[in-house]
């Protein structure tokens, strides 16, 4: 996925790589294991909403290992005409809600939860968020709506990568007791290394989502993880590579195959 990632954001010159590396394992898990949805038409399938829809290049990617969309398809990305911009749009299969307002997906996921339970379907709903949406007040209005509502198929994924456009998290508004907030907003937490793939789907799977509490999965990443030069660089939220760069992050993404 992330030799994929690389490749493709070099082709198109854009950015937004570091935000996109750092949820690979995140998305491994959740469309290789967790996620219930044999085709992205089937109107029973699970949900998934990516609240940071900045990092849709890494979504693509999943949707292509998934067999939802073509190589051809993956190489038109931010091209002339294609459905597969910098943000997700809703005329992509598999894509409900478009994204990329920060602070708007956890909304979009509570309603969705909300609409699977008045239509007595057993589908789940899944939404990934950034650490900065944690600053958006929308955010907090939909967490304590699904916590009043016990909404028990909600699960929103926290990718705490500790930056944001243009600072670390801390300096631009610091969550230091995250966990105790959304448990203090009814939330049933867990925290996970948001690179286990493992460990992300035993959490998952051990979640009851029949009845009880919505789930957050605080999930701590890298960002920019496997290329050393963009690990924890803020320059990589917008930046697009360089030949040079492509050819040495390429060679450290697959140094292990």
């Amino acid at each position: 996925m992330r030799e994929i990632i690389l490749k493709e954001s070099f082709r198109a010159h854009v950015g937004h790589i570091g935000s996109a590396l750092c949820i690979v394992e995140l998305l491994e898990a959740l469309y290789g294991h967790i996620i219930k949805a044999d085709s992205p038409l089937n109107p029973e399938r699970d949900r998934f909403i990516l609240s940071k829809g900045h990092a849709a290049l890494a979504l693509y990617v999943a949707f292509y290992f998934k067999g939802w969309i073509s190589a051809e398809q993956l190489s038109t990305f931010c091209g002339n005409d294609t459905t597969l911009g910098v943000h997700p749009e809703p005329n992509t299969p598999g894509v409900d809600f478009g994204t990329g307002s920060l602070g708007q997906g956890l909304s979009f996921a509570t309603g969705a939860a909300l609409a699977a339970r008045w239509q007595k379907s057993k589908r789940r709903v899944f939404a990934l968020l950034s650490d900065a949406e944690c600053n958006e007040g929308s955010t907090w209005e939909a967490a304590m709506f699904a916590a009043h509502h016990m909404l028990s198929n909600l699960c929103a994924l926290v990718d705490l990568n500790k930056q944001q456009a243009f600072g670390y998290t801390k300096d631009v508004i610091n969550l230091p007791r995250i966990k105790e907030i959304w448990q203090g907003l009814g939330w049933d937490v867990h925290e996970v290394d948001g690179h286990d793939v493992e460990k992300i789907v035993d959490t998952i799977n051990a979640l009851n989502f029949v009845n009880g509490r919505p789930h957050v999965i605080l999930a701590h990443t890298v960002f920019g993880k496997g290329v050393s030069f963009m690990e924890g660089q803020i320059k990589w939220h917008y930046s697009p590579l360089s030949e040079q760069e492509l050819s040495q992050a390429l060679l450290e993404v697959n140094k292990g195959k």
